[in-house]
């Protein structure tokens, strides 16, 4: 039976991959801490033997009418960014994949009532939503396997959940796996306009958006390091009025692997709360529990193949 050993929800930022001299030219002479942060959690997290697999819930990568789950045996190549080129320029990536893993969760596709796809297209696209964390991450770790499902962009609260809940599954049908997930992404996320951008590129909040958003991302980290995640669920709605990135969608995949509203896993910060031209940035880290994640159970991949994407979901 295979684990979810750990889990976060870290930023993924560009300014995290820039010189270190530009880094601090941009936040006033000072490091981001979520350059830090991430070292640090690289030491505490990422060079043990705790784990063989990667699952990045990437919320830069928009599907449309399924899930798609990475099944390359690996994926290596140069990445610049069509959003940034300037700052994320041929970076080179190369990590093994997990295809045994990508078609146990899409097996349970049928079971949660919605459609998952692997693919292990060699052109298919990578996103530094992913990248930018296999860098800091997951680099010079040659035997770490590393995957990608990304957000669908037709898909609601319940969809990303029940994601979640085949993800869980099909982790806990691939024997000896031990996995760590990542929810990649931002929470609010409204850029200032260009031309008043340059004077909010440091990282203290008080440059973000607006006091209202800044306000709605401290509420939700309160929650999410007191293990309160019903609570940042049953705020969805009000979340939205914020614009998280992705709809937050990458954060409800992770809740869907770790029980939905019945996790309590409380969340260790790393690193502090920062702004990126109007966004909010956070790391985040949830331990697994000595009795594992609320709502884990066993799980038996069904047998056959996945259920085609074409068609309406069966209803719940």
């Amino acid at each position: 039976m295979g684990d979810i050993v750990g889990a976060g929800l870290l930023a993924h930022v560009p300014t995290i991959v820039l010189p270190h001299k530009v880094r601090l030219d941009l936040n006033e002479g000072r490091e981001s801490t979520l350059v830090t942060g991430l070292r640090r959690l690289r030491a505490d997290v990422f060079d043990s033997d705790a784990y063989d697999t990667v699952v990045v819930l990437d919320s830069h990568w928009a599907t449309t009418v399924e899930f798609v789950v990475t099944a390359h045996a690996r994926r290596a190549g140069l990445f610049t960014s069509e959003e940034l080129p300037r700052g994320m320029c041929r970076m080179p990536y190369d990590f093994p994949g997990d295809p045994e893993l990508a078609h146990a969760v899409a097996r349970f596709a049928d079971r949660h009532r919605t459609w998952i796809t692997p693919v292990d297209d060699p052109y298919l696209p990578i996103h530094y939503a992913t990248l930018n964390l296999w860098t800091f991450l997951g680099e010079g770790l040659p035997d770490k396997r590393w995957v990608s499902i990304g957000v669908c962009q037709t898909a609601d609260v319940e969809d990303h959940l029940r994601l979640g809940r085949a993800l869980a599954d099909g982790i806990a049908a691939t024997p000896g796996r031990r996995v760590l997930l990542i929810a990649s992404g931002a929470l609010s996320h409204t850029f200032w306009p260009l031309r008043e951008l340059r004077a909010h590129e440091a990282a203290d909040p008080v440059h973000i958006r607006t006091p209202q958003a800044r306000a709605a991302d401290l509420r939700r980290i309160d929650w999410l390091t007191h293990g309160r995640h019903d609570q940042v669920l049953q705020g969805m709605g009000e979340f939205a009025a914020f614009k998280p990135e992705a709809g937050f969608a990458h954060y409800v995949m992770l809740a869907g692997a770790l029980g939905g509203a019945a996790c309590t896993a409380p969340g260790r910060r790393y690193g502090e709360y920062e702004n990126a031209i109007g966004t909010g940035q956070a790391h985040l880290w949830f331990d697994r529990p000595e009795a594992g994640w609320t709502g884990a159970r066993e799980a038996t991949v069904p047998q056959g193949p996945p259920p085609a994407p074409p068609g309406r979901p069966k209803e719940a």
